[in-house]
């Protein structure tokens, strides 16, 4: 068929936003069709309350893993904030925590000791200096066609940490390097955001998930966006625009064909659009239903894409201040200034692994906290930041998305949410409902979100954040790298459509490589 345009991105997330703007910036024509009113996916910001003037990252909250290179290339506005504080983790049934601060290395020796774990502070040192090691090694090969495992193993030059990290379960190398329940509990967690998996899992899931969370940037830092995760995707349609994108809301796709015809629907009336090459902003197992599953949508795993499946529920929450902690000695806004553990003991993560693949919520459920407004209060009016009021998203880690059905959603929400809260409670020194702000009307501000809610909202099957399994950002020394699709990591089982979003190989978070990688095979190939 005759082609309207040269690229049709279909969906307008962060990946695909910034592929429109490299092709734009290229000369290509390019038109992106989005589903829902703004673009953005998961990199939105919202107001999640009535009448509460504080501009939430809803869904996707911290930065690690967007390179510099695409920031300045496409010549984004977008700033970036450190967290002082790595990490507090308080120890559940006492009144202590381990306190990891960046900014004071005694103060983080003094903080292990108080646990009762003096000597896993110089094993943390040694342990993460060999991550350091590792993202120097492979972060810089993101942004340009795919290694070989004997590449990327050679450019690390350390067989030894090669093998611990990549070649065998992440359980082996922590428990190797660690005695403490809870510090053992805190590296693990890198393993497990989004991932359903047990340490010793011997697909080698929880490490991938582990590498992505230590390689970003070379450091591992997982920043805050100043402004909101809104701001990312503002600055990104904005450069969008300006090269010469055309950006189409409300336009849902209903069908591809691997020869360039792409329908879609808006304004009730269905339209038809055809495009020398198709990119994908979407999960794979999305891409094989739109191309009516005539195919293969390899995607990062190589394989015929089977439904993904998420493992976390989010809750957003208001506070009208920072709740008091049972360990007096740390103050809550440098606890809540990093990632605030809760109930994330190796054994606890184990033992809530076991409880959900057997079909329960476990109890308690591992969560993590990020406070983004310590960090950036412009989020916030300048009202709530005078009444000292805070946002907090929670994390809470499995809760895979077999436990949840279309008939159930509405009761496992409220479970979830309470599960969720009782966790908290358990390592605070009051409940949080006693500083849950209230919206306008007179309702606590708390927002909770399963697997399918993230389903209906965005579009990502299963909630899976990721868009189905992560891959290696490198590929085995006899895969096929004939094509430049597949040397950069975008391919799939049809020649005018590529993938462009998560789902690519070395896919995942908010980082804009699927966007990036699949305008690089595009303009390879001409």
């Amino acid at each position: 068929m005759a082609s309207d345009t040269d690229v049709v991105i279909v969906g307008g997330g962060h990946n695909g936003l910034v592929a429109a703007t490299y092709l734009a910036q290229a000369g290509r024509s390019v038109t992106v069709l989005e589903r829902l009113d703004h673009v953005g996916g998961a990199a939105v910001s919202a107001e999640s309350f009535a009448g509460v003037d504080a501009r939430l990252s809803r869904y996707s909250y911290l930065v690690s893993l967007l390179p510099k290179r695409i920031i300045r290339e496409l010549g984004l506005d977008i700033r970036l904030a450190r967290r002082r504080y790595s990490s507090f983790t308080p120890e559940p049934g006492s009144d202590r925590g381990l306190l990891v601060d960046n900014a004071d290395a005694s103060a983080t020796a003094a903080s292990f000791a108080s646990i009762g774990a003096a000597k896993d502070a110089d094993a943390w040192q040694e342990f993460y200096a060999g991550t350091a090691r590792l993202a120097r090694a492979l972060f810089p090969t993101v942004c340009e066609p795919l290694a070989t495992r004997t590449e990327a193993r050679r450019a690390l030059g350390d067989d030894a940490l090669w093998s611990s990290i990549v070649e065998r379960p992440i359980g082996e190398a922590i428990e190797a390097a660690f005695t403490s329940d809870l510090v053992r509990g805190v590296v693990l967690t890198d393993a497990l955001i989004g991932t359903f998996a047990a340490a010793h899992d011997a697909t080698l899931a929880a490490n991938r998930c582990f590498l992505y969370h230590v390689i970003g940037n070379e450091t591992g830092d997982w920043d805050v966006p100043i402004g909101g995760m809104g701001a990312v995707t503002s600055a990104l349609a904005d450069a969008a625009r300006r090269a010469g994108a055309e950006l189409l809301t409300g336009a849902e796709v209903t069908s591809i064909s691997p020869d360039g015809e792409v329908r879609y629907v808006s304004r009730g009336k269905e339209h038809v659009v055809g495009a020398c090459t198709v990119l994908a902003n979407v999960a794979p197992y999305v891409l094989d239903r739109l191309v009516g599953g005539a195919g293969v949508s390899a995607g990062s795993t190589g394989e015929r894409s089977a439904r993904p499946e998420g493992a976390q529920v989010k809750v957003n929450l208001m506070l009208s201040r920072l709740p008091r902690l049972k360990d007096s000695s740390v103050d809550p806004a440098a606890a809540f200034g990093g990632t605030f553990h809760i109930n994330e003991l190796y054994s606890q993560l184990q033992t809530a692994f076991e409880a959900a693949s057997g079909g329960g919520i476990p109890d308690p459920i591992p969560a993590e906290i990020y406070c983004h407004s310590l960090t950036d209060p412009s989020i916030l009016s300048p009202e709530l930041q005078a009444s000292g009021a805070h946002t907090l998203t929670v994390f809470a880690l499995h809760a895979p998305d077999r436990l949840l059905t279309r008939e159930n959603n509405d009761l496992m929400r409220d479970r979830l949410q309470a599960a969720v809260l009782t966790s908290l409670n358990s390592v605070l020194a009051e409940p949080i409902e006693g500083v849950l702000l209230p919206d306008a009307n007179g309702e606590p501000c708390v927002e909770t979100k399963t697997t399918l809610d993230l389903e209906a909202a965005l579009g990502m099957p299963g909630g899976n954040i990721f868009h189905g399994p992560l891959s290696w950002p490198f590929v085995e020394d006899e895969a096929p790298l004939s094509t430049p699709a597949e040397r950069w990591g975008v391919a799939t089982g049809w020649d005018r459509i590529l993938l462009c979003g998560s789902g690519v190989r070395r896919g995942g978070a908010v980082s804009g490589l699927g966007g990036h990688n699949a305008a690089m095979a595009m303009l390879e190939a001409g």
